[in-house]
C-alpha cells in the first residue's frame, strides 16, 4: 500500500497538527483479525510548498483556458498553494512512483509485484492523486482509497471549473470495478 501524506501516517510528534493516522496500528490490528492478508505501507513523504503542484491531476489544468488557470492560480496564490502562476507536476510524481519507488520496493522487499496487490492511499489532496494513479496507471495500481478527497481542486466551487473537468476524467479514464478497487 502506497500512501501519500507519509508523514502524517506513523508519527503525531512529526505532523503539522500533531495527529497521525495510526496506520501502524490499524494494518496490525486488521492483519491480526484476519480481515486483510499480510501487507506493508510506504509512506510517501511530501514536500509541503510542493503538496498542491505533485497531487494535483496535471492533465485536467492542462486542459484548462488561459483565463481558468489565470483564476485559479490566483486563487491559489490568496492561499500560499502558489507562488506566480500554478503549474502542477503531478505526471513527474506518478512517473518517480512507477518508474524509480516501485521498482525499488518490488526488488528489495518480500512481496507479491503484480497489480493485483499494488495498492494506492490519499486524503483530500492526496485522494486526487490516488485516483489520478489508478488512471494514469491502470497495470500498475489494483486499487485506490481516495479518501476525503479535496474534490474542488482550489479553495472556492463558485465558478470552478475543476470538478466537472475531473467528473468528465474519470468518466473516461476510471479502469472497471471488475478488474480494479476504488474506494471514494
Amino acid at each position: 500500500l502506497y500512501m501519500d501524506d507519509g508523514q502524517m501516517l506513523f508519527d503525531s510528534t512529526m505532523t503539522w497538527n500533531h495527529q497521525s493516522w495510526k496506520v501502524a496500528q490499524t494494518a496490525t490490528k486488521l492483519m491480526k483479525e484476519g480481515k486483510v492478508g499480510d501487507f506493508i505501507v510506504v509512506g510517501i513523504w511530501n514536500i509541503h510548498k510542493l503538496r498542491f503542484p505533485n497531487y494535483f491531476p496535471q492533465q485536467h489544468y492542462e486542459s484548462l483556458s488561459a483565463i481558468q488557470k489565470d483564476t485559479i492560480s490566483k486563487e491559489l496564490q490568496k492561499f500560499g498553494v502558489a507562488s506566480g502562476m500554478f503549474e502542477p507536476n503531478s505526471d513527474n510524481y506518478l512517473k518517480f512512483l512507477v518508474k524509480e519507488l516501485i521498482p525499488y520496493i518490488d526488488q528489495n522487499y518480500s512481496i507479491y509485484k503484480d497489480r493485483k496487490h499494488t495498492f494506492i492511499a490519499g486524503s483530500s489532496m492526496g485522494g486526487l492523486i490516488a485516483w489520478y494513479a489508478i488512471c494514469e496507471y491502470p497495470d500498475v495500481f489494483g486499487g485506490a482509497a481516495c479518501m476525503s478527497t479535496h474534490w474542488p481542486g482550489t479553495f472556492s466551487t463558485k465558478d470552478n471549473p475543476i470538478p466537472e473537468a475531473f467528473d468528465e476524467y474519470l468518466k473516461a479514464h476510471l479502469p472497471s470495478p471488475g478488474t480494479h478497487k476504488i474506494y471514494f
